[in-house]
């Protein structure tokens, strides 16, 4: 029998008449087990969301069909940029992030990558900041006109409440990464992949150095800011990629309310090749010229290329590295070692 005190004694305390301390006990045991079932259904909720998500990115990394979204509109929003846009296709809207490229930051939001972005094009910050705002106008205005998007719907991240993808965006010029690139308002960095009818992403970023490195040299965008050239731009664009179906297969024409899906070559017999307007020389095709028959400052990018070990992206740093004492001074071209100067120093005067 429990006791209590009160009035400086012990008192006997007398259970109430049917009083059973039993009930609380199942209370308790009730309470527990709502409980326990909650926190299961809860698991067990989170556990087939996970899996669903799980699902659907492996369903998307393992598609090998371009998704091409044409007749594609600028949606105006105070988070595009330049390589990072909200688009309109068949009353869907998305958001892209380009392949290959990056483009500075419009503001201070991000500021390590900022001060990164800064170092590369080797000025200053408020210089990267408003370097930003001229590719978002850039891009602003590329895509004032309607333009076709290649995309895998490959998740790009982000912080918007809008999943984010990677794509290819082509403009009436053509590629618009290589376009930002030319301009020098973006650099050859970030995600890679084999674009449309190519089997290597390697192609495609040589063509993007050899851009970057004309960007440099003409002094153009975030090259130029020092110089008070950072609206300046290439006064006779062109070389830009396409992605066009192979003329060898019917080619189909997307409605603008539904995306054209162009699968694998040994599934639909569709493929989509690429159109560069930049002539690439085989190395199997290459000219053969003689031994010490080059000049080193007056050679062309197309000579250069004859000679073994030179491609584009070579030619281009060489002609950028001008003038030269002699030939022996391709030493200092970055990406000559010892090795690749002795296969082509011959060849030169």
């Amino acid at each position: 029998m429990p006791f209590i005190w009160r009035d400086s004694k012990w008192l006997e305390r007398t259970p109430l008449a049917g009083q059973d301390h039993q009930p609380i006990r199942g209370d308790r045991l009730i309470l527990r087990f709502s409980i326990l079932s909650r926190v299961s259904v809860t698991a067990l909720i989170t556990a087939v969301v996970v899996w669903s998500a799980a699902v659907d990115l492996f369903a998307r990394v393992q598609s090998r069909g371009w998704i091409v979204l044409k007749n594609c509109r600028l949606i105006p929003n105070p988070a595009n940029d330049g390589d990072s846009f909200h688009v309109v296709a068949g009353g869907k809207e998305y958001l892209f992030r380009l392949y290959f490229v990056d483009a500075p930051e419009t503001d201070e939001m991000t500021p390590r990558r900022l001060i990164e972005q800064a170092k590369y094009f080797n000025i200053t910050v408020p210089q990267a900041i408003e370097a930003g705002q001229t590719a978002k106008d850039f891009t602003q205005k590329k895509l004032s006109q309607p333009f076709t998007v290649f995309t895998h719907l490959s998740d790009a991240m982000g912080q918007s409440r809008l999943e984010r993808f990677y794509a290819f965006v082509e403009t009436k010029e053509g590629d618009l990464g290589e376009q930002l690139v030319r301009n020098g308002l973006a650099r050859c960095y970030g995600f890679k992949t084999a674009p449309p009818g190519l089997t290597s992403s390697r192609i495609e970023v040589e063509k993007l150095q050899q851009l970057e490195d004309e960007a440099k040299r003409d002094q153009l965008g975030a090259w130029g800011a020092n110089a008070g050239r950072l609206n300046a731009h290439v006064q006779a664009p062109s070389g830009f990629s396409s992605f066009v179906a192979d003329r060898k297969s019917p080619a189909r024409s997307a409605p603008a309310h539904s995306p054209d899906v162009f699968p694998s070559i040994a599934q639909r017999g569709v493929s989509l090749t690429r159109r560069p307007s930049v002539e690439r020389t085989a190395s199997h095709s290459r000219e053969r010229i003689p031994l010490g028959n080059i000049d080193i400052n007056a050679s062309t990018e197309k000579e250069l290329t004859t000679v073994p070990g030179i491609g584009h992206v070579m030619a281009a740093r060489i002609i950028a590295a001008r003038p030269f004492r002699s030939a022996d001074d391709l030493k200092r071209v970055s990406g000559i070692g010892e090795k690749k100067y002795t296969q082509m120093r011959p060849y030169f005067q």
